[in-house]
């Protein structure tokens, strides 16, 4: 049986390691939003509300459609497997929004030039290349929550004019979004704590 102060140790060692564990966490979402390399992406929108955590943007991209002859090294079995990763080099277009110019299961053969940046996306089991003309990778980005009663009017908003997110993209190509923008204006910037 444990004595008073041999609980108390112990309690006080469960709670740093719960307080290490959480401020892990939150450093690596800061060092993507701080140091990662910033990326433009057009949006389109989703019905908003989460009962939990409040108003909510659903946001889709140009690169989370992505057709199936721009993936360089499609599966042997024609078959995703579970959860498979892919990598999606984008590169800046003329109208400063950001593009998928090739995709790759696993790793890309060769880094992202300095004009280019790789982001990492999952795909779900189950797709059949033979028959897919398109694919929907999931980066970790696709929503954004914004202060109470603002989710409908921004979603309706979104539907008559262009949106894009700033998304920051870490080395490793893990993803944050950064700021909600509406055109040129930032109308929601995430903090980095």
């Amino acid at each position: 049986m444990m004595t008073g102060k041999k609980l108390i140790i112990s309690a006080l060692v469960l709670a740093l390691v719960q307080i290490g564990f959480l401020s892990w966490i939150i450093a690596g979402r800061a060092a993507i939003l701080r140091d990662g390399k910033q990326v433009l992406l057009r949006v389109e929108p989703i019905d908003p509300r989460d009962l939990l955590r409040g108003d909510y943007i659903m946001l889709s991209y140009d690169i989370s459609r992505l057709p199936v002859k721009l993936i360089a090294n499609i599966p042997a079995g024609k078959l995703t497997s579970d959860d498979t990763p892919i990598v999606v080099r984008l590169k800046q277009g003329a109208d400063g929004y950001w593009g998928a110019t090739t995709a790759r299961f696993g790793q890309a053969p060769a880094p992202a030039v300095s004009d280019e940046v790789d982001i990492v996306g999952h795909v779900s089991e189950g797709w059949d290349f033979s028959a897919a003309t398109t694919i929907a990778p999931d980066y970790g980005i696709e929503r954004f929550y914004l202060p109470e009663g603002e989710g409908m009017a921004i979603q309706n908003d979104m539907r008559v004019r262009p949106f894009g997110v700033r998304v920051a993209i870490a080395a490793d190509g893990a993803a944050q979004i950064k700021a909600l923008m509406d055109g040129d204006k930032t109308l929601f910037e995430e903090p980095l704590y």
